[in-house]
């Protein structure tokens, strides 16, 4: 048994199998109205910024570069906030993000659905999730439909994870 998988199926508890209600569910990680939020803290930020160089009040140089350095770390987790996805099929849990990251199904130990009742907009739902070996993963969605999928999958991870 070279295959890692099949060597967990062997040695540890049974993998956990979850099957979305609508295959290859996918959904913005974050709202609409979170993403114009972010989309006017980070251009309020430029126009500040342009401002200043522009009256004179700013030096160029390494203080403008910092400035720079700045804006450009806004944009590019900005932009990351305008594309993120979240996806969830009968394999695992991906999102694209800064930095993708994927989770398999079959090695979820334990996973709670994060929210703020009536702040939803601004402070966007996630699933925390942990795996088997103690690693942890959280993912953001937006949609009633991802929403409801998160609080099913816990619902029955839960029971698996019981035994019943």
């Amino acid at each position: 048994m070279t295959d890692p998988a099949a060597l967990m199926d062997a040695l540890g508890p049974p993998p956990f199998r979850f099957t979305p209600s609508r295959a290859g569910l996918e959904s913005p990680a974050f709202s609409p109205l979170f993403r114009t939020f972010a989309t006017l803290i980070v251009g309020g930020c430029a126009a500040w910024v342009l401002r200043l160089w522009s009256s004179g009040a700013m030096e160029t140089g390494s203080g403008l570069a910092w400035v720079a350095a700045g804006l450009a770390m806004m944009f590019w987790t900005w932009w990351h906030i305008q594309t993120s996805r979240t996806r969830l099929d009968a394999e695992g849990l991906r999102q694209r993000w800064i930095w993708d990251k994927a989770l398999p199904l079959r090695e979820l130990a334990f996973c709670k659905l994060i929210r703020v009742p009536g702040l939803d907009w601004l402070v966007a739902p996630r699933l925390y999730a942990r795996t088997l070996t103690g690693k942890f993963q959280v993912f953001y969605a937006a949609s009633p439909e991802m929403l409801a999928e998160f609080a099913r999958l816990k619902r029955e991870l839960e029971v698996f994870r019981r035994g019943g």
